[in-house]
């Protein structure tokens, strides 16, 4: 029995609207390659933190040395943030990347989605705001008692957007009775 080979489909061609709405997404890549641009920024700032450690570590005091090293924390972690609105966010909202089973794709990249990247950047932004609590808490002394309630309660709203996030996205992808037997 021969088998019937499946014709390779051709691009459908939009009405000129629907073609024009769906093109706009690309100018998303601007502001991608802005964030790109972030990023060196970024880059360049944590190398000049470096320095500044290593210039003044016989000076500094563990106190010191522990609010820089939480700084080259919070650096990187935002640093992660970009790459995770960069990379996922192009492949959600512009184009797919093509980097199928590349060495190096990220494993999280396999199952992106807007749902998904919602949450790993508010659990981002929670891991941030904790490193700048924790910045506040070391140095709560040249910090005002209001200052440092405003971050806790930044804090907290971060934690509750993220698991109310969370929740929509769980009832979203698994509704309720899904998985109920008829």
């Amino acid at each position: 029995m021969a088998s019937n080979p499946i014709p390779e489909q051709q691009p459908q061609t939009l009405r000129p609207i629907p073609s024009i709405i769906f093109a706009s997404r690309w100018l998303q890549l601007p502001l991608y390659l802005g964030l790109i641009v972030a990023q060196g920024v970024y880059v360049y700032h944590f190398l000049i933190e470096v320095w500044h450690l290593l210039a003044h570590v016989t000076e500094f005091d563990e106190n010191k040395i522990m609010l820089v090293v939480l700084g080259l924390i919070d650096v990187v972690m935002i640093s992660n943030l970009l790459i995770m609105v960069i990379v996922g966010g192009y492949e959600t909202f512009v184009s797919r990347l093509g980097i199928d089973n590349h060495p190096d794709e990220p494993e999280w990249l396999d199952h992106v989605n807007a749902g998904v990247l919602k949450v790993k950047l508010s659990m981002a932004l929670i891991g941030i705001s904790s490193i700048h609590l924790l910045k506040t808490f070391i140095d709560a002394e040249q910090r005002s008692t209001h200052t440092i309630m405003w971050q806790v309660a930044i804090h907290l709203a971060f934690l509750l957007s993220a698991v109310a996030m969370a929740w929509v996205d769980r009832m979203v992808t698994h509704p309720a009775g899904a998985h109920a037997k008829h």
